[in-house]
């Protein structure tokens, strides 16, 4: 009896062993955590995001339409029901044909009783395009080409919805929909010398808009720009495409180069007649915004001198042409030029946003130039207007930090009200009517959340939150993303003042403070940008991950020169860029190289375009603390960047030629001691791959060994050009270059 108790004991024990050993393995496998590889960046969407897209604010403000599984569908703001099918992509067969049409995009009239349908869509650069353009009818379900005669650019509904304007080979052109007629009206268009109704190359990167025909409020009038690039030196661009590449030329002017000559007229539909608007006789200037005002013959265009520092608005009869300035502002440093303004229903006042306080706040000003008053005050920046109801103004501002953003309302007396305050970035899409708006927040932990609220902050509902990605970050090795202060006597302001720059941090996972990590900086550092906020981020933060689940930390700060933070910590840089953005890379990295967990020897530095730029002079300027460093498609002078942005900024190198070349990696390449992989596309329009043979010839030179990879006809995002290889094999292979350079000389012993 013994020996039985004894034996069931002992079975009892030795499954109480096997239990448990089940149990830890399982504990053990539960905590297995997988690691990311660029693959899960590059091939699959691993950790994408999803969004609320294609939210469409319909005219009645209580509803907006969304493209789902082949339909346009109304939906109700506030019950969230469908309300109706606008139509079906099944709909769109045109005449005499059986199939629907391959639509690209949609546009719809101001009436919504008509769509404009895009298909054959050729980029021209990265925001120009022509296409083939289709006019349907809602109610009679018909589809119709817009043109027989060839590809079309810009087209646009007339106010009313009974006309199309749009482009065609540099011309303007008028389809009238009710007579089915097609009218030609401006007729010395030619490639390369006159554009009429679309901006130049530098006009549409630097200025930030594709059109450039705008029809009046009654519909009776069409104001346009007319660009004579003919004085515009052209940049040339080889095509490695066949036996013999070809050579693709385009207008580019440089710093300190003639610029287009732009002219501003407005056609009459009414009588035919053309008419120049008087901008002045000064034409080494630019016309960056037009716009109509509420009188249907009044036209407001905006007038920068060539350092733009000094802004004019004009008031332009669209009848005489005959113009006079009614808002006027200068700033010692340049004025940004952005579409926060706005003309009120009363035809007296209108309101624009300025940095003349130091911040960017907004004003109310009166349209007979007669007073300008704030508006928002404080020592923080309004840093985006969304719209005016008739009451209040909506927008979004960094108050409570430079890393955050906030919404808010204030109305024409200048009491303000925070609408939404959540932690984080928040941005707002708003109904027609401001009755509705999707908020989309983040931070730096949190993915995007897509939340509807009515326009005093109350939640209606959630829309999307991203519940599938944060149950999947959990099986994946990760590190936290932190935001951080960093204090140093370096970050010193024009006044003597020091102050924190805000930074973030991502250390390896299981990490260890008695051991030593590599580093690497991402830096962009360009004016007003700014890499540090408390917000998710899509692009690079999957990346960061899989550098740190490698045992490499990666961090980042909003140097000298980025924005939020008012116009002096922004406007510094003025005339010296890359100055102190690299003193305070350098600065980052002796702060990083004092930390007790950091190997010292091993820093590097990555950044694409200014960033690029900065990357270089990390390893030039800063070689005796940055010992590796990737650029992808850097400005290596800024005497080969475009005129635009480069004198914004610099003005021409006639004035400042020591401030071109003193923080030029072109001038700099003896100072390099380290690690150099330079990478490029060679059908870059932005940044030529011409700044890279510069500083090709400068290492060579000064005897500099250095890696370097060309990407064939690829843009500067390494994305477009001829599809030899895709897009996708395009990006795995640059990374895969990038990290193995960075593996080979951040790790291996």
């Amino acid at each position: 009896m013994k020996f039985q108790i004894y034996n069931k004991m002992k079975k009892v024990k030795y499954l109480l062993i096997i239990a448990l050993a089940l149990i830890l393995n399982a504990t053990t496998y539960a905590q297995e955590k997988k690691n990311i590889d660029l693959s899960d960046l590059y091939e699959r969407p691993t950790f994408q995001t999803k969004g609320v897209r294609g939210m469409n604010p319909m005219r009645d403000g209580e509803t907006y339409g969304t493209i789902e599984r082949g339909e346009f569908n109304i939906y109700n703001y506030k019950s969230g029901k469908k309300v109706k099918t606008l139509f079906s992509f099944m709909e769109l067969v045109p005449e005499g044909d059986t199939l629907p049409i391959r639509a690209y995009n949609y546009i719809l009239s101001d009436d919504e009783s008509k769509a404009l349908f895009l298909t054959n869509v050729n980029y021209i650069y990265r925001h120009s395009f022509t296409a083939d353009y289709y006019v349907y009818d809602i109610k009679t379900k018909s589809l119709k080409p817009l043109s027989d005669n060839g590809s079309q650019r810009l087209a646009s509904f007339s106010p009313d919805g009974t006309k199309v304007a749009f482009m065609r080979d540099n011309n303007l052109f008028i389809k009238d929909l009710n007579k089915n007629e097609e009218k030609q009206f401006t007729f010395d268009g030619l490639y390369n010398n006159i554009i009429n109704g679309a901006p130049d190359w530098v006009y549409e990167e630097e200025f930030s808009f594709s059109q450039g025909f705008f029809w009046s409020p009654d519909s009776k009038k069409i104001a346009y720009y007319k660009f004579d690039e003919s004085k515009v030196k052209e940049f040339q661009m080889e095509e490695f495409q066949g036996l013999y590449p070809e050579w693709y030329s385009f207008k580019y002017p440089k710093a300190g180069e003639d610029n287009s000559v732009v002219e501003v007229y407005v056609y009459n539909l009414e009588n035919g007649s053309t008419k120049k608007m008087d901008t002045g006789e000064e034409t080494d200037i630019y016309l960056p915004r037009m716009k109509w005002t509420q009188d249907a013959n009044v036209l407001a265009i905006q007038r920068l001198n060539r350092h733009q520092n000094h802004l004019e608005i004009l008031a332009a009869n669209a009848t005489t042409g005959e113009s006079k300035v009614f808002y006027d502002e200068t700033n010692k440093y340049y004025i940004d030029i952005t579409d926060d303004w706005t003309f009120l229903k009363d035809g007296k006042q209108f309101l624009i946003t300025s940095e003349r306080s130091g911040y960017n706040h907004i004003y109310i000003c009166q349209l007979d130039g007669s007073n300008v008053r704030a508006l928002t005050f404080g020592d923080w920046d309004v840093t985006k207007i969304y719209g005016f109801d008739g009451k209040e103004i909506y927008f979004q501002a960094a108050k409570n930090s430079p890393t955050e953003r906030q919404i808010y309302a204030v109305n024409l007396k200048g009491m303000m009200r925070q609408i939404i305050g959540n932690e984080g970035v928040n941005n707002a899409r708003f109904s027609n009517t401001f009755k509705y708006f999707i908020n989309i927040n983040s931070t730096v932990t949190k993915p995007y959340e897509y939340t509807l609220y009515n326009n005093k902050g109350k939640v209606v509902r959630v829309l999307e939150d991203n519940h599938e990605l944060v149950e999947r970050l959990k099986d994946y090795n990760l590190s936290e993303k932190k935001l951080i202060k960093i204090s140093d006597p370096a970050f010193v302001m024009p006044d003597g003042t020091t102050v924190d720059v805000d930074a973030w941090r991502i250390l390896p996972p299981n990490f260890d403070p008695n051991k030593k990590y590599p580093v690497l900086i991402y830096v962009y550092g360009g004016p007003g940008h700014q890499t540090v906020l408390n917000q998710w981020d899509n692009s690079d933060w999957d990346w960061m991950q899989l550098l740190a689940q490698k045992g490499i930390i990666s961090v980042s700060i909003n140097n000298r020169g980025s924005g939020a933070q008012g116009e002096m910590f922004k406007k510094m840089t003025y005339l010296e860029l890359g100055k102190y953005e690299t003193e305070d890379m350098i600065t980052l990295a002796k702060y990083m190289a004092n930390q007790p967990y950091v190997d010292a020897e091993k820093i590097a530095i990555y950044g694409w375009s200014y960033g690029g730029f900065m990357a270089a002079n990390g390893i030039t300027k800063g070689a005796d603390y940055i010992s590796t460093a990737v650029s992808v498609a850097p400005v290596t002078n800024w005497r080969y960047y475009d005129n635009i942005y480069t004198e914004r900024y610099m003005r021409t190198p006639q004035e400042n030629p020591e401030g071109y070349d003193a923080n030029s990696p072109v001038s700099n390449t003896a100072m390099i001691k380290g690690n150099y992989l330079l990478c490029h596309g060679s059908g870059d329009d932005n940044v030529h791959y011409q700044n890279a043979m510069e500083l090709i010839k400068s290492m060579i030179a000064n005897g500099v060994q250095f890696d370097l990879m060309i990407y064939p006809n690829k843009n500067h995002g390494i994305y477009g050009g001829y599809q030899e290889y895709g897009d996708g094999e395009c990006r795995m292979h640059l990374f895969t270059k990038i990290d193995n350079f960075l593996f080979k000389h951040l790790l291996d012993k």
